[in-house]
């Protein structure tokens, strides 16, 4: 698999990395938070428009790593960033969600407010750097100093009682995940050198070099294990619960939920740089996400708490985005790329409604609610048209991300598919019955005096609302945007396959 990198003269990439770094360290010398919140919300603004303007400069259609910006290699490891159609959707989405998150702060962070703008942009400028990198150690720097302003937003931010508890089980499991995805790029880098003569991190390079399978087999596993937790997938899913039920109801759990980093870990590395361990193992992906699907949503079903329903939703969705990423054809991986930044809209715009609600009423308990679409029909709304895009109502931004995910699933084997139909209904289940008892009916008590969204509120609700109908009404600049990388990871795939199968026979006939 030969990509081509195609470099800017300007270093725009640099830019969306630094930009919220250096305003999140403004931040923190200033006494004013309204001119710290000001200012969060320019360097937001800014970083949204620029990543916009990357998107809109962005050649579709091809699978060659554009805006590339490379210093090195020093020992293996290179500055290397560059977007593709993998990563490229990515940008503006975590732009966005940031942007949105900042002009939340002004209604849901009622101390330190410099402080929390400043962890929030700080996460915002791992997550970009993430995405843009193109060198794996740099991933993985950025996937670890993540960490940093994660563990503070649960820490000092987060609204329950066992948040330091939530923050310190998350830490463990990340540091877990972390170190078993260095292990496994530290092998891809010394295999290269073996292969190539040269050690290093390049993820262009090491795509020129492709492994013997058995190689392919133990890095595979152990790189699994750390995207599945940080996914995440059944049984590595614990931790997510509590950090999303303990932590800030909006800022880190729109990260989480919203920017599916794991998941794109696995179709940015795992299936390209290790084409023939997907294809020998990937009923294990099938068969843990199925799992993920249906055991998330069925306890999603039982919550009572909405935060802790979105976060078995989310281990429930995140299953059928594996089922996609792991059908290994065309179509199963483009619904499963359409389907990740679904979800990161679906899934941020439902916590920014948790949001919304717990300003108004504390824990958003479903217990507590009734006749919500009386006092607040706005709210009422935005909850509906988030949710049905959720299940894949046509004509929302869910729609054709599961149909593309069945379609490709279907094409691997019929229980995949089956099992997507089945996530579905589920999720549908899980929605409606929430939707009914905490919007419909009698008004309870503790929300007879409820009030709707105010400005600031609507907005956020507008702008989600809008992403949502435009991904499923116009969704051919989406599709265009990836379908050149999700083209060559699948010759690839089945280029890889072929050379093993070829291997395979002459070492019987040599026998």
């Amino acid at each position: 698999m030969i990509i081509n990198e195609i470099h800017s003269g300007f270093p725009v990439l640099s830019v969306l990395l630094f930009l919220p770094l250096i305003a999140a360290g403004v931040l923190m010398t200033m006494k004013d938070e309204a001119a710290a919140y000001r200012l969060a919300l320019g360097a937001s603004a800014a970083e949204l428009l620029l990543a916009l303007v990357v998107w809109y400069n962005f050649v579709p259609d091809i699978a060659d790593m554009q805006f590339v910006e490379k210093l090195g290699p020093v020992l293996g490891v290179s500055y290397h960033l560059g977007v593709d159609g993998i990563s490229m959707l990515f940008v503006p989405a975590t732009a966005a969600l940031s942007l949105l998150a900042v002009l939340y702060t002004d209604s849901s962070v009622k101390h330190n407010v410099r402080g929390y703008l400043a962890a929030l942009l700080a996460f915002e400028a791992t997550m970009m750097g993430a995405f843009m990198a193109v060198d794996l150690f740099f991933f993985w720097l950025f996937f670890v100093a993540e960490l940093i302003p994660s563990y503070m937003l649960i820490v000092r931010w987060g609204t329950g009682s066992e948040r330091k508890e939530a923050g310190a089980n998350y830490l463990v499991y990340m540091l877990l995940a972390s170190a078993a995805i260095l292990v496994g790029f530290v092998l891809l880098a010394v295999n290269n050198g073996s292969a190539a003569g040269g050690f290093s991190f390049d993820y262009i390079e090491l795509l020129k070099n492709p492994l013997p399978e058995k190689t392919q087999t133990l890095i595979f596993f152990i790189l699994c294990l750390g995207f599945a937790i940080k996914a995440p997938l059944f049984p590595l899913h614990t931790w997510m619960p509590k950090v999303l039920e303990q932590g800030p109801v909006v800022g880190m759990s729109v990260f989480l939920v919203g920017i599916k980093l794991g998941a794109y870990a696995f179709l940015r590395f795992i299936i390209p740089l290790l084409p023939q361990a997907a294809q020998e193992w990937y009923w294990l992906l099938a068969v843990l996400g199925a799992v993920s699907m249906v055991y998330g949503a069925l306890i999603a079903l039982v919550q009572v708490n909405l935060r802790r329903v979105l976060a078995f939703a989310s281990l429930s969705h995140m299953g059928v985005v594996m089922l996609g990423l792991f059908s290994l054809n065309f179509q199963g991986m483009q619904g499963g790329l359409l389907q990740m930044l679904n979800l990161g809209i679906t899934g941020a715009g439902l916590f920014f409604v948790a949001g919304f609600l717990f300003t108004r009423m504390g824990p958003p308990d479903v217990t507590r609610m009734g006749g919500l679409q009386t006092h607040a029909p706005i709210m009422a709304m935005t909850f509906l048209i988030i949710g049905l895009a959720g299940i894949g109502m046509p004509g929302t931004s869910g729609f054709n991300g599961e149909h593309l995910v069945m379609l490709g699933a279907f094409k691997k084997h019929w229980v995949m598919a089956l099992f997507v139909g089945i996530g579905t209904l589920l999720t549908a289940s899980y929605f409606l019955w929430y939707y009914q008892r905490a919007f419909l009916g009698g008004t309870n008590k503790a929300t007879s005096d409820f009030a709707d969204l105010h400005l600031t509120e609507k907005f956020i609700a507008a702008s989600l609302t809008g992403i949502i109908f435009w991904i499923g009404l116009y969704t051919t600049p989406f599709l265009l945007t990836m379908n050149g990388s999700i083209r060559a990871i699948e010759a690839h795939v089945a280029t890889g396959v072929a050379q093993a199968s070829a291997d395979k026979l002459q070492g019987e006939t040599v026998q």
